[in-house]
């Protein structure tokens, strides 16, 4: 039996990362990001996306690529982790791809105790950093965005 995974994969810089389809509810054009005191240093703000107020992280520091002005032709990636609704922000939305489980390793074969990332799709040209979004927040940083939205 093959079976497929299906990726929505996207760019930071000129690198190709993914998250799995099942946690992405949609992708959205950059829209007005709203600065959130008292979050912590990887949330640049909250969106208000249909009255659901959602913070919006930057996961460049998390895989150490430097910091860049946000352009118009940045999006969004509304994603759901089992706690609540994150957005990511990210150069562009490359689309949904279906990829052969075989063509993927786990993490910990590369390099164990990886963090943030489950594993990675080999392609003919390059590899594509398959995203964890469950693992990217710590406690402490789950707790800290409660508070910081609770005093809103």
């Amino acid at each position: 039996m093959n079976n497929n995974i299906q990726l929505v994969v996207f760019t930071l810089d000129s690198q190709r990362f993914a998250l799995p389809l099942s946690t992405v509810e949609r992708a959205i054009r950059i829209i007005e990001i709203v600065h959130l005191p008292k979050a912590p240093e990887i949330v640049m703000g909250v969106i208000n996306l249909h009255g659901k107020i959602i913070p919006v992280v930057n996961i460049r520091n998390r895989f150490r690529l430097p910091e860049r002005e946000i352009n118009l032709t940045a999006q969004l990636i509304i994603s759901d982790t089992k706690k609540r609704h994150l957005a990511i922000l990210v150069d562009s939305v490359l689309g949904v791809f279906e990829f052969p489980e075989k063509k993927i390793v786990s993490a910990d074969k590369i390099l164990p105790d990886i963090e943030y990332v489950e594993g990675v799709a080999k392609l003919e040209e390059g590899i594509i950093f398959i995203h964890d979004i469950d693992k990217f927040l710590s406690l402490e940083e789950e707790k800290a965005i409660d508070e910081a939205i609770n005093e809103v």
